[in-house]
């Protein structure tokens, strides 16, 4: 077991702690049953208490008992951060159902994937998404869509620009297989019993990997509610919490961190649709905002707003993240201005988020942190797979409670993704990283290839995949480059088909049609071949070498 770390460990917290044996669902049956008039949500000028949470999530969860839902089956939850996402979750749980989140930058080549994939034969769905699930229905299994407009449970909100997504007007289109939010609560089916406990399936997201297309990562209850309860007892968290949820509730972080710990103490959390510093400022001081957990380029641009000391950010107590690493002078800034060091922290969708995290009395900059409770984490050779010395550049390596139980429908990059150390089974991060002799981790590099565009994970792998599906492409490798505001960001070096003529320009289009925006490559090359092995692999990693040395 690597302890090394237990010497800065925070002293109200234990090592280990016994989880509970239930549902995650019962989270929410708990906090409403202790607070039920207390907001569980707060949404552009509107609260939405835990009795009504618990209520409208069990009359949904009724109603997909009624159109089919079984227990186990998939349900896709394609929205922005919203009240809908939260009720939605916990009502796929309550049906006993595994809830798929999908990152609502997804369009209809990534939907027909996930469908196929997980069977999923219903949707929720934010209206200024349908376009791109509608034309789905009846196709891969998919039966019906529930749709909602974010308006619904917005407020008023005195001063604070409304996202484009929450101006849309409830107006459902009237056409097969769609179904309105509204009616579907009004219907009042009460669900059935409760069946799911720890050792079922919870949640499958979805990680993108080097073999082209994403894979799903298998969740179960207790893994699910490993996260949930450590991430609380790590920062303290309290029922008087009132947590900013401003990173998206598809992506693990979002869904842990923010909204399922939040459940969980019968906190209240703050929830942004999209990011906007202002609104996040005026959010921060009119509901005396605790705990904002965040990516690093959020907190950058927040404090770079020239009206930022109009604000009164002095209600935190608590404030860190991950996805790229704080830059020191940032992390400066921010402690003139609130008195608070960004504590960061380390997790995979694999991990359903946090397995490492800075403690908040002895963060140290731009490091992962240690690992949390009852996770053994250690850093092997590549070569031997045999752990190293502190100071040792290897993969990083975990076992815990959070770790998923494999990739679905995926038994070989299962069997690849662990190994064996010490009689455990120990989850292969893909990241290169050592650790230091007080047990702090750092990242180094990624043995996997991986673009990290302003903390957006970009597989180039998969947008390689996507982009075979251009009539002109016969052959393309995807690189990073560089890029002065995002990092790094991503390029298409292309072989045009015999006979095909394409720009750049027409590229770039294709893919904002086709993939999300932030996989999408914004510089594309056209070559007459690209470099290989004597076995025919592409040399990817010659032509981002060379990338970067132009640069």
């Amino acid at each position: 077991m690597f302890d090394r770390h237990y010497a800065v460990w925070p002293e109200s917290v234990p090592h280990f702690l016994e989880l509970p044996t239930t549902s995650l669902y019962s989270n929410l049956s708990v906090s409403a049953l202790r607070y039920p008039e207390h907001p569980a949500i707060i949404y552009y000028g509107a609260a939405l208490s835990y009795r009504e949470l618990q209520q409208q999530a069990e009359a949904l969860a009724g109603y997909l008992q009624q159109a089919g839902v079984k227990a186990g089956d998939r349900v896709l939850l394609y929205m922005q951060n919203s009240p809908q996402f939260v009720i939605g979750f916990y009502a796929i749980l309550r049906a006993n159902a595994v809830v798929v989140p999908v990152n609502p930058m997804n369009r209809k080549a990534e939907l027909e994937y996930l469908l196929e994939d997980t069977q999923a034969e219903v949707a929720l769905c934010g209206l200024e998404l349908l376009e791109n699930i509608a034309p789905l229905v009846g196709q891969h299994g998919l039966r019906e869509v529930i749709v909602s407009a974010y308006s619904e449970y917005a407020g008023e909100c005195d001063g604070i620009d409304l996202p484009e997504a929450v101006q849309l007007a409830n107006e459902i289109p009237e056409l097969p297989g769609l179904t309105a939010w509204q009616q579907a609560l009004a219907a009042k089916h009460q669900p059935g019993p409760l069946t799911a406990g720890p050792d079922d399936l919870c949640v499958i997201p979805y990680s993108s990997g080097t073999t082209g297309n994403p894979k799903g990562c298998v969740h179960t209850h207790h893994s699910v509610m490993a996260t949930t309860v450590y991430c609380s007892v790590w920062g303290n968290a309290q029922h008087d919490s009132v947590q900013l949820v401003s990173v998206p509730m598809f992506h693990v972080t979002g869904m842990q961190v923010c909204m399922n710990c939040s459940i969980y103490i019968g906190g209240t959390q703050v929830v942004m649709t999209r990011w906007d510093r202002k609104a996040a400022a005026q959010l921060i001081q009119r509901h005396g905002i605790t705990s904002w957990r965040n990516i690093s380029t959020m907190v950058v641009d927040l404090l770079s707003d020239p009206q930022i000391d109009q604000y009164d950010l002095s209600s935190l107590k608590a404030i860190g993240g991950g996805g790229a690493a704080m830059p020191v002078a940032v992390a400066e800034k921010l402690k003139l201005k609130t008195g608070l060091e960004y504590a960061e922290g380390y997790g995979l969708s694999e991990t359903i988020s946090a397995t490492h995290m800075n403690p908040y009395h002895a963060p140290k900059p731009q490091c992962l942190g240690i690992p949390i409770i009852g996770v053994d984490s250690r850093v092997v050779s590549l070569e031997t797979l045999s752990e190293v010395e502190p100071g040792v550049t290897g993969e990083i390596v975990i076992h815990g409670e959070q770790v998923f139980q494999g990739y679905w429908n995926r038994p070989d990059a299962t069997a690849e993704a662990f190994i064996e150390l010490d009689g455990k089974r120990f989850f292969r991060t893909g990241d290169l990283g050592y650790y230091d002799e007080q047990g702090y981790f750092f990242l180094v590099d990624r043995v996997k290839r991986m673009i990290n565009a302003s903390g957006y994970k970009v597989w180039p792998a998969e947008v390689e995949a996507l982009l075979y599906g251009h009539p002109a492409v016969q052959e393309v490798c995807v690189i990073s480059a560089p890029d002065a505001r995002r990092g790094e960001t991503t390029k298409a070096v292309i072989v045009l088909a015999a006979g095909q003529q394409a720009s750049a320009e027409e590229i770039i289009a294709w893919c904002q049609g086709n993939m999300s925006a932030y996989k999408c490559p914004k510089l594309v090359e056209f070559v007459s071949a690209l470099p290989k092995s004597p076995t025919g692999k592409i040399l990817w990693r010659a032509l981002q070498e060379q990338e970067w040395a132009q640069g």
